[in-house]
């Protein structure tokens, strides 16, 4: 057996090798429908209809003040969603340290990513039979697809150490991230495309329809397009899985993880950085979050004004995480991931000054946040990935989603209170630039090449 910690270099990639990590880029692919077409623009609407509908609203009303009733407790059913992303987040906590104890314990790494992948596909397929009144079904499917995406990302990201060495990693790491924003614009786009020509004016059970089957189909393109990875890639076990042997892995893993929280201090560089990355991620994913909020309250802006800007996101992020990659190859992934919090300032100060009603340059700013938004997700994974002790990346790969997803509360929550202050969207905003004003701080302030000698791992030739 070879060697189950050597990871390749530049002069040692066979065609093989290659192959793995076409692979690797596809489960991107395959998975960002989920987050897109799914998350961003079809859930929210679609489930807060069938939700009213059950709090005895009638189809297509302005606005509704029923309240329904899960588990006995008093929801209005406007808050219903939002709710439950709370609570996907908080059970997200719990259930992705253990997912990636697991992956590192176990000699069948690509079984516990189909298993994921599959449970969280097939949750999403069943959204099918969310009908008529039944919001509870489809408020349960979102938890089992929202924590099983979670937890295949956390396998998925596992596998990267392994597939690149440290100076091949960022270039690895942003094709990953460019296939995947290609991947989730291209259904998005079909998606909309159907939305728009099968739509009927004034029917909005039709709408409804339509909004569950694209829903369906980005469960179908998920479970579809992970088929090719989990064919591509191989199995990659830790020194520690190997000498487990047949031992329970999912109790091994909950021994193992307590183990890491207590040595865990061990690596205080690390945790820096995984400080410095919750802080300002937060303040992109807040961005992102509240993009179209803020173009339709404060700019006043059309749907398909708002519909052209996400697509435009999707497609630019595509080329932007290229490009930032390619970038990172000359001044170090270090440098480059200040210098895009130094552009997602200017991003925050721009919407600031964005005229009301005037759809052009908020979608010149949403191109600015495609180019930028790739290369900055893309190398804050494949500079966290060179601060991991080997065999332990799926347990450190849980506890930054959760730093990705887990806080993703901080910004809105900024948000929303400055604006109850204010009554101003665009002050709002401009409280975001908090975030990557510290988040800049703090990574400046990471000593990269000390951080990742003390995790035991090889710097890369620039930083």
């Amino acid at each position: 057996m070879a060697d189950p910690v050597t990871t390749p270099t530049v002069v040692d990639a066979p065609a093989g090798l290659r192959r793995e990590r076409r692979g690797w880029y596809l489960y991107d692919w395959a998975n960002s429908a989920f987050q897109t077409t799914v998350i961003t623009v079809f859930l929210g609407p679609f489930l807060t209809t069938v939700t009213e509908l059950a709090a005895g609203c009638e189809l297509g009303a302005d606005s509704c003040d029923g309240y329904v009733h899960p588990l006995g407790i008093r929801v209005a059913a406007g808050s219903y969603y939002p709710y439950l992303i709370s609570l996907s987040v908080f059970l997200t906590v719990f259930v992705l340290p253990v997912v990636g104890a697991i992956a590192d314990r176990t000699m069948h790494k690509k079984r516990l990513l189909a298993g994921a992948a599959f449970t969280g596909a097939g949750a999403t397929i069943a959204m099918a039979l969310v009908t008529g009144e039944r919001y509870l079904l489809g408020g349960a499917l979102f938890l089992v697809a929202n924590i099983a995406f979670g937890a295949a990302v956390v396998v998925y990201n596992s596998f990267l150490p392994q597939l690149a060495g440290p100076d091949e990693r960022d270039a690895v790491s942003s094709r990953g991230w460019a296939i995947g924003y290609l991947g989730g614009g291209v259904l998005l786009a079909l998606n909309l495309v159907a939305v728009t020509l099968l739509s009927e004016d004034g029917n909005p059970q039709r709408t409804l329809d339509l909004a569950r089957w694209s829903i369906v189909s980005a469960g179908v393109w998920w479970a579809v397009f992970t088929l090719v990875p989990l064919r591509w890639l191989r199995e990659h076990p830790t020194v520690e899985a190997v000498r487990g042997g047949g031992r329970n892995v999912v109790t091994d893993g909950f021994r193992q993880l307590g183990r890491t929280l207590r040595e865990i201090k061990a690596y205080p560089l690390t945790l820096y950085f995984l400080l410095a990355f919750l802080v300002y991620n937060d303040g992109i994913q807040t961005v992102i979050t509240l993009a179209s909020q803020y173009g339709t309250e404060e700019l006043r802006l059309g749907q398909s004004t708002l519909i052209v800007t996400i697509l435009l996101v999707q497609f630019l992020a595509f080329g932007g995480a290229l490009g930032l990659g390619a970038l990172a190859r000359r001044i170090g992934a270090w440098k480059t991931v200040l210098l895009s919090l130094v552009l997602w300032t200017g991003v925050i100060l721009g919407a600031f000054r964005l005229p009301a009603e005037a759809p052009l340059p908020f979608m010149i700013l949403g191109a600015a946040i495609g180019l930028v938004l790739g290369g900055s997700q893309a190398l804050s994974r494949s500079l966290f990935s060179q601060l991991i002790p080997a065999g332990k990346e799926g347990e450190y790969y849980g506890f930054y989603e959760i730093s990705d997803k887990g806080t993703s509360w901080l910004g809105p929550l900024a948000f929303g209170l400055v604006f109850q202050l204010t009554s101003s969207y665009r002050v709002g905003l401009v409280s975001l630039l908090i975030f990557f004003v510290v988040g800049f701080a703090l990574l400046a302030a990471v000593p990269m090449r000390r951080a990742i000698l003390a995790a035991g791992n090889t710097p890369p030739r620039v930083l």
